[in-house]
Protein backbone atom coordinates (compact mmCIF):
# COMPACT_ATOMS: atom_id res chain seq x y z
CA UNK A 1 0.00 0.00 0.00
CA UNK A 2 1.47 3.35 -1.07
CA UNK A 3 0.38 5.48 1.90
CA UNK A 4 2.32 8.48 0.63
CA UNK A 5 0.24 8.46 -2.55
CA UNK A 6 -2.99 8.04 -0.58
CA UNK A 7 -1.97 10.89 1.74
CA UNK A 8 -1.39 13.28 -1.15
CA UNK A 9 -4.62 12.22 -2.82
CA UNK A 10 -6.66 12.64 0.40
CA UNK A 11 -5.28 16.13 0.98
CA UNK A 12 -6.17 17.19 -2.57
CA UNK A 13 -9.70 15.82 -2.15
CA UNK A 14 -10.16 17.65 1.16
CA UNK A 15 -8.97 20.97 -0.27
CA UNK A 16 -11.28 20.59 -3.28
CA UNK A 17 -14.20 19.73 -1.00
CA UNK A 18 -13.43 22.78 1.14
CA UNK A 19 -13.51 24.98 -1.96
CA UNK A 20 -16.92 23.56 -2.88
CA UNK A 21 -18.21 24.32 0.61
CA UNK A 22 -16.99 27.92 0.46
CA UNK A 23 -18.66 28.38 -2.93
CA UNK A 24 -21.93 27.08 -1.44
CA UNK A 25 -22.20 30.24 0.65
CA UNK A 26 -23.28 32.03 -2.53
CA UNK A 27 -26.15 29.59 -3.15
CA UNK A 28 -29.29 28.75 -1.23
CA UNK A 29 -28.70 26.07 1.38
CA UNK A 30 -31.51 23.57 2.01
CA UNK A 31 -31.76 22.49 5.63
CA UNK A 32 -33.41 19.34 7.02
CA UNK A 33 -33.29 17.61 10.39
CA UNK A 34 -32.41 13.99 11.17
CA UNK A 35 -32.88 12.42 14.63
CA UNK A 36 -34.30 15.62 16.15
CA UNK A 37 -34.96 19.26 15.29
CA UNK A 38 -31.42 20.26 16.31
CA UNK A 39 -29.69 17.45 14.38
CA UNK A 40 -29.29 19.36 11.13
CA UNK A 41 -28.26 18.21 7.68
CA UNK A 42 -28.00 20.29 4.53
CA UNK A 43 -27.83 19.58 0.84
CA UNK A 44 -24.16 20.58 1.07
CA UNK A 45 -23.40 17.83 3.64
CA UNK A 46 -24.90 15.31 1.23
CA UNK A 47 -23.24 16.69 -1.89
CA UNK A 48 -19.79 16.81 -0.30
CA UNK A 49 -20.09 13.24 1.01
CA UNK A 50 -21.17 12.05 -2.44
CA UNK A 51 -18.19 13.90 -3.93
CA UNK A 52 -15.80 12.05 -1.61
CA UNK A 53 -17.44 8.68 -2.31
CA UNK A 54 -17.38 9.09 -6.09
CA UNK A 55 -13.71 10.09 -6.11
CA UNK A 56 -12.58 7.38 -3.66
CA UNK A 57 -14.53 4.63 -5.42
CA UNK A 58 -13.04 5.66 -8.77
CA UNK A 59 -9.43 5.85 -7.53
CA UNK A 60 -9.48 3.05 -4.93
CA UNK A 61 -12.29 0.63 -5.85
CA UNK A 62 -11.19 -1.94 -3.26
CA UNK A 63 -11.52 0.48 -0.35
CA UNK A 64 -14.66 0.89 1.77
CA UNK A 65 -16.23 4.18 2.87
CA UNK A 66 -18.16 5.03 6.03
CA UNK A 67 -19.88 8.42 5.82
CA UNK A 68 -22.15 10.29 8.18
CA UNK A 69 -24.91 10.83 5.64
CA UNK A 70 -25.15 7.15 4.76
CA UNK A 71 -24.06 7.19 1.11
CA UNK A 72 -21.10 4.89 1.71
CA UNK A 73 -20.82 1.21 2.52
CA UNK A 74 -22.51 -0.82 5.24
CA UNK A 75 -19.65 -1.29 7.70
CA UNK A 76 -19.88 -4.17 10.19
CA UNK A 77 -16.16 -4.66 10.78
CA UNK A 78 -12.97 -2.65 10.35
CA UNK A 79 -11.29 -5.25 8.12
CA UNK A 80 -9.62 -3.86 5.03
CA UNK A 81 -9.05 -0.22 4.14
CA UNK A 82 -11.82 2.09 5.28
CA UNK A 83 -12.21 5.83 4.72
CA UNK A 84 -14.33 7.35 7.52
CA UNK A 85 -15.60 10.77 6.49
CA UNK A 86 -17.70 13.54 7.96
CA UNK A 87 -18.27 16.04 5.13
CA UNK A 88 -19.24 18.86 7.53
CA UNK A 89 -18.65 18.30 11.23
CA UNK A 90 -20.49 21.12 12.99
CA UNK A 91 -23.43 21.51 10.61
CA UNK A 92 -25.28 23.79 13.05
CA UNK A 93 -22.29 26.14 13.03
CA UNK A 94 -22.13 25.90 9.24
CA UNK A 95 -25.79 26.91 8.99
CA UNK A 96 -25.87 29.64 11.63
CA UNK A 97 -22.33 31.00 11.78
CA UNK A 98 -20.58 30.08 8.51
CA UNK A 99 -17.54 29.15 10.62
CA UNK A 100 -16.39 26.70 13.32
CA UNK A 101 -17.01 23.58 11.22
CA UNK A 102 -14.60 21.13 9.61
CA UNK A 103 -14.14 18.26 7.21
CA UNK A 104 -13.02 15.15 9.10
CA UNK A 105 -11.40 12.13 7.46
CA UNK A 106 -9.68 9.09 8.88
CA UNK A 107 -8.22 6.24 6.83
CA UNK A 108 -7.90 2.93 8.67
CA UNK A 109 -6.28 -0.38 7.76
CA UNK A 110 -7.70 -3.40 9.61
CA UNK A 111 -8.82 -1.17 12.47
CA UNK A 112 -5.57 0.81 12.77
CA UNK A 113 -5.66 4.52 12.02
CA UNK A 114 -2.99 5.25 9.39
CA UNK A 115 -3.95 8.71 8.14
CA UNK A 116 -6.01 11.43 9.80
CA UNK A 117 -7.22 14.85 8.66
CA UNK A 118 -9.26 17.74 10.04
CA UNK A 119 -9.77 20.71 7.73
CA UNK A 120 -11.00 24.00 9.17
CA UNK A 121 -12.53 25.20 5.94
CA UNK A 122 -12.87 28.88 6.80
CA UNK A 123 -9.45 29.32 8.42
CA UNK A 124 -7.81 27.15 5.74
CA UNK A 125 -6.06 25.11 8.43
CA UNK A 126 -5.43 21.47 7.57
CA UNK A 127 -4.47 19.29 10.53
CA UNK A 128 -3.00 16.01 9.35
CA UNK A 129 -1.08 13.01 10.60
CA UNK A 130 0.40 9.76 9.37
CA UNK A 131 0.88 7.01 11.92
CA UNK A 132 4.41 7.12 13.33
CA UNK A 133 5.39 10.27 11.44
CA UNK A 134 4.00 13.07 13.61
CA UNK A 135 1.16 15.56 13.16
CA UNK A 136 1.02 18.85 11.31
CA UNK A 137 -1.12 21.92 10.82
CA UNK A 138 -0.56 22.95 7.21
CA UNK A 139 3.24 22.50 6.93
CA UNK A 140 4.08 23.18 10.57
CA UNK A 141 4.81 20.18 12.79
CA UNK A 142 2.85 20.03 16.03
CA UNK A 143 5.00 19.48 19.13
CA UNK A 144 4.40 16.66 21.59
CA UNK A 145 1.98 17.69 24.32
CA UNK A 146 3.31 18.53 27.76
CA UNK A 147 1.82 17.41 31.07
CA UNK A 148 -1.06 19.47 32.41
CA UNK A 149 -2.83 19.64 35.78
CA UNK A 150 -6.56 20.02 36.34
CA UNK A 151 -5.93 23.51 37.75
CA UNK A 152 -4.22 24.59 34.50
CA UNK A 153 -6.50 22.70 32.11
CA UNK A 154 -8.95 24.10 29.59
CA UNK A 155 -11.59 21.41 29.04
CA UNK A 156 -13.74 21.11 25.94
CA UNK A 157 -17.22 20.01 27.01
CA UNK A 158 -20.80 20.77 26.02
CA UNK A 159 -22.93 22.22 28.81
CA UNK A 160 -25.59 19.55 28.28
CA UNK A 161 -23.31 16.98 29.94
CA UNK A 162 -22.92 19.16 33.03
CA UNK A 163 -26.70 19.18 33.50
CA UNK A 164 -28.31 16.02 34.96
CA UNK A 165 -28.20 13.29 32.31
CA UNK A 166 -28.38 9.51 31.97
CA UNK A 167 -24.73 8.95 31.10
CA UNK A 168 -22.52 10.32 33.87
CA UNK A 169 -22.58 11.60 37.44
CA UNK A 170 -23.04 15.31 36.82
CA UNK A 171 -22.13 16.16 40.44
CA UNK A 172 -18.62 14.81 39.85
CA UNK A 173 -18.45 16.77 36.63
CA UNK A 174 -19.41 19.95 38.49
CA UNK A 175 -16.31 19.37 40.61
CA UNK A 176 -14.24 19.32 37.43
CA UNK A 177 -15.80 22.57 36.24
CA UNK A 178 -14.98 24.19 39.57
CA UNK A 179 -11.37 22.96 39.68
CA UNK A 180 -10.22 23.39 36.07
CA UNK A 181 -8.99 26.69 34.65
CA UNK A 182 -11.89 26.96 32.20
CA UNK A 183 -14.23 25.21 29.77
CA UNK A 184 -15.02 25.74 26.10
CA UNK A 185 -17.52 24.35 23.60
CA UNK A 186 -17.03 24.86 19.86
CA UNK A 187 -19.85 22.72 18.46
CA UNK A 188 -17.56 20.51 16.34
CA UNK A 189 -15.96 17.39 17.76
CA UNK A 190 -13.38 17.41 14.95
CA UNK A 191 -12.25 20.94 15.77
CA UNK A 192 -12.11 20.15 19.48
CA UNK A 193 -9.85 17.19 18.70
CA UNK A 194 -7.70 19.48 16.56
CA UNK A 195 -7.50 21.96 19.44
CA UNK A 196 -6.42 19.26 21.89
CA UNK A 197 -3.78 18.13 19.41
CA UNK A 198 -2.45 21.65 18.93
CA UNK A 199 -2.49 22.52 22.65
CA UNK A 200 -5.41 24.97 22.58
CA UNK A 201 -7.43 22.59 24.78
CA UNK A 202 -6.14 20.18 27.42
CA UNK A 203 -8.96 17.67 26.98
CA UNK A 204 -12.26 17.10 25.22
CA UNK A 205 -15.14 15.00 26.55
CA UNK A 206 -18.44 13.94 25.00
CA UNK A 207 -20.97 11.30 25.95
CA UNK A 208 -22.05 10.37 22.43
CA UNK A 209 -19.88 10.60 19.33
CA UNK A 210 -20.00 8.62 16.10
CA UNK A 211 -17.02 7.13 14.24
CA UNK A 212 -16.92 9.92 11.65
CA UNK A 213 -16.71 12.53 14.44
CA UNK A 214 -13.43 11.18 15.79
CA UNK A 215 -11.77 8.94 13.17
CA UNK A 216 -9.50 11.61 11.71
CA UNK A 217 -8.81 13.47 14.94
CA UNK A 218 -7.91 10.32 16.84
CA UNK A 219 -4.96 9.65 14.51
CA UNK A 220 -3.75 13.24 14.85
CA UNK A 221 -4.12 13.34 18.64
CA UNK A 222 -2.21 10.11 19.18
CA UNK A 223 0.73 11.41 17.12
CA UNK A 224 1.25 14.26 19.63
CA UNK A 225 0.93 12.01 22.68
CA UNK A 226 -2.74 12.49 23.59
CA UNK A 227 -4.77 9.53 24.83
CA UNK A 228 -8.12 8.87 23.12
CA UNK A 229 -10.52 6.30 24.62
CA UNK A 230 -14.09 5.60 25.62
CA UNK A 231 -15.04 6.00 29.27
CA UNK A 232 -13.87 2.46 30.02
CA UNK A 233 -10.35 3.53 29.05
CA UNK A 234 -10.52 1.34 25.93
CA UNK A 235 -9.93 2.37 22.29
CA UNK A 236 -13.12 3.57 20.57
CA UNK A 237 -14.74 0.80 18.55
CA UNK A 238 -15.45 3.04 15.53
CA UNK A 239 -18.47 0.86 14.73
CA UNK A 240 -21.12 2.96 16.47
CA UNK A 241 -21.78 5.91 18.78
CA UNK A 242 -20.18 5.87 22.23
CA UNK A 243 -18.74 8.20 24.90
CA UNK A 244 -15.32 9.62 24.12
CA UNK A 245 -12.49 11.41 25.90
CA UNK A 246 -9.20 12.70 24.53
CA UNK A 247 -6.65 14.36 26.79
CA UNK A 248 -3.00 14.78 27.59
CA UNK A 249 -1.67 11.57 29.09
CA UNK A 250 -1.64 12.18 32.85
CA UNK A 251 -4.73 14.36 32.69
CA UNK A 252 -6.65 11.60 30.88
CA UNK A 253 -6.13 9.22 33.80
CA UNK A 254 -7.12 11.84 36.38
CA UNK A 255 -10.28 12.77 34.50
CA UNK A 256 -11.44 9.15 34.19
CA UNK A 257 -10.70 8.22 37.79
CA UNK A 258 -11.96 11.35 39.58
CA UNK A 259 -14.40 13.33 37.45
CA UNK A 260 -15.91 11.43 34.51
CA UNK A 261 -17.87 8.74 36.35
CA UNK A 262 -20.43 6.71 34.42
CA UNK A 263 -23.84 5.90 35.82
CA UNK A 264 -24.37 2.17 36.24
Amino acid sequence: MDWGLIDRYAKSLIKEAGHKIRLSFFDQIHIDSKSNANDLVTNIDKEIEQFFIKQIQTSFPGHKILGEEGFGDEINSLNGTIWIVDPIDGTMNFVHQKRNFAISLGIYQDGVGILGYIYDVIRDELYSAKKGEGAYVNDERLPKLEEDSIQEAIIGINARWVAPNRYIDHEKLLGLIQHCRGTRSYGSAALELAYVSSGKLSAYVSMRLSPWDIAGGKVIAQEVGAVATNLEGEPPSLLGPEPFIVAREGLHHELLTKYIVQKR
